[in-house]
């Protein structure tokens, strides 16, 4: 029974839907469809052609006039910054991240880093490009520290303080061109140029950031890469008013005999005999005041009255190679000052023959032995002789004649150079053994407490000694208080020490233009 009443309500519900197909019917046509079995068994054997993509055109349904895009034009300079940023060599490419180099809206400002450029990395000194180095260095830029936000760009910070170590290391090298030769000045470039790099990479492999590329590579690769790289390798001014020097702290020590050439072998053969030749001494520092300063009506009194202060050189102490400007420098200085000597004896013209013999020695300076024009910076400067002497007069290191004018002060310590005088022409009445052996091998700071305890000893000893003493000690020792006695002997050897001082400025005034 449940089953029949079943039956006819399915059987009413199947009438329902024909009769509704039936009035449908010009919506809604069924009809037989046949699928070929072996046509699709075929396709899907051949995925590539069953899964192949095909290139679609969409040009009807996207107009590029509906997405304004804005273009901002970029120097080079800044192009190679942003795709050096992103770790890329060509415009287009894509970065290890996975993005290409993106512009935001000038409402956001660019990219941070075209607000904070750094002319980065520097080039490898060279001879051609060695005097703009020097003469541009304070029109090329400097990063201080406000240069950047408080937070952030560590990338440039690093690069700017390669840069500024760099800079500051090579204005070190040009100064010492004064009394260099080019080729030294050059080495001393180089060698500061190549511990910036070696620097900068330390500093950037030592946080966790990317590498610059060149620090990648190791020795002559990695050198040869950051001056490839250089926006800069003429090192061309770039900024229009002088920037401030910024000293750098660390240490740049420079050794000019790191640049000789090591000597083949250390004898000669001169005819029939074979000597040794000398070793190169160790590094030593140029100490030699050149060039002189020009004569003028403001400074003749103190050229001829401090003529006797001031020092002449003796060039045989210097090496036998690397020197050799070091010598031509002495011996000019040496000349200038005999010729100064003649002159301030005259009665009149006494300007006039100083400033002559000045002039005529510094083109002789000049004029090398077979009439080359020598490596130094002045004697290159301009096309006249005025320019030439305006230059010697703007690098001399005492231009007025005052270095020379005060008159060294005298104290107990120059006993170590002067004993020997004061035994043989102005003895004291008691021995200076003593003060010598244990004072003078001492470091100078140390020298005066030195020199303070032997003068107590030495007084107490003399006035307490039985033997007879010269007038001079023994007034001392009747000084109503003990602690009178040192002070009255240091006066003793004060005098002393003053004559023999005199004796020797004028016996030794040659002297080594290596300190």
């Amino acid at each position: 029974m449940g089953s029949s009443r079943a039956l006819v309500c399915s059987t009413a519900f199947v009438l329902v839907l024909l009769s509704s197909a039936s009035k449908d019917e010009d919506m809604f046509e069924q009809r037989e469809v046949t699928f070929d079995l072996d046509k699709i068994m075929q396709e899907m054997q051949q995925p590539d052609q069953f899964m192949l993509q095909s290139e679609v055109d969409l040009s009807d349904l996207l107009d590029p006039k509906e997405f304004p895009i804005e273009q901002v034009i970029v120097s080079s300079h800044e192009q190679h910054d942003i795709l050096r940023e992103r770790g890329s060599s060509r415009p287009g490419s894509l970065t290890p991240r996975g993005r290409r180099p993106s512009f935001g809206p000038r409402s956001y400002g660019g990219p941070p880093i075209l607000n904070y450029p750094v002319q980065f990395p520097l080039g490898r000194p060279t001879s051609d490009n060695l005097q703009a180095i020097c003469h541009h260095g304070d029109h090329r830029p400097r990063y201080p520290d406000s240069y950047f936000p408080d937070s952030g760009f560590g990338q440039q910070r690093r690069r700017a303080s390669a840069v500024n170590r760099a800079e500051s290391w090579f204005s070190m090298c040009c100064k010492g061109n004064q009394t260099w030769e080019g080729k030294v000045t050059l080495c001393c470039a180089t060698q500061a140029w190549e511990l910036s790099v070696e620097s900068f990479c330390a500093e950037d492999s030592s946080v966790k950031d990317r590498l610059y590329d060149c620090c990648r590579l190791t020795g002559g690769d990695r050198l040869k890469c950051f001056n490839n790289d250089a926006p800069n390798p003429n090192y061309k001014p770039t900024e229009e008013l002088p920037v401030p020097e910024l000293p750098s702290t660390d240490g740049f020590n420079f050794d000019p005999n790191t640049c000789q050439r090591s000597v083949t072998t250390l004898y000669s053969i001169r005819g029939n005999r074979r000597q040794k030749m000398k070793k190169p001494s160790t590094s030593r520092k140029v100490d030699i005041n050149f060039p002189p300063g020009r004569p003028t009506i403001h400074v003749i009194e103190s050229l001829c009255q401090n003529h006797k202060l001031r020092p002449l050189y003796n060039v045989k102490c210097l090496p036998g190679s690397g020197y050799e400007l070091v010598a031509r420098q002495a011996k000019t200085i040496n000349r200038v000052e005999k010729g100064f000597k003649q002159c301030c004896k005259q009665n009149q013209n006494i300007l006039n023959c100083v400033d002559q013999k000045w002039r005529e020695e510094l083109d002789k300076f000049c004029l090398g032995e077979n009439g080359e024009q020598v490596d130094f910076h002045c004697c290159s400067t301009g096309g006249e002789a005025n320019d030439r002497y305006s230059c010697f007069q703007n690098v001399s290191p005492d231009p007025h004649f005052n270095m020379t004018s005060a008159t060294e002060e005298v104290t107990l310590q120059n006993i170590c150079d002067t004993h020997k005088i004061i035994k043989k022409k102005y003895p004291v009445g008691f021995p200076l053994k003593s003060f010598v052996h244990q004072c003078c091998p001492l470091a100078e700071k140390e020298k005066s407490s030195c020199f303070d305890q032997m003068l107590k000893e030495m007084s107490g000893n003399l006035c307490s000694s039985k033997k007879p003493s010269p007038p001079a000690v023994r007034r001392c020792c009747r000084k109503p208080s003990s602690q009178d006695a040192p002070e009255c002997v240091s006066n003793i050897l004060i005098d002393a020490i003053t004559k023999a001082t005199s004796v020797l400025r004028q016996k030794k005034r040659k002297r080594c233009p290596l300190s």
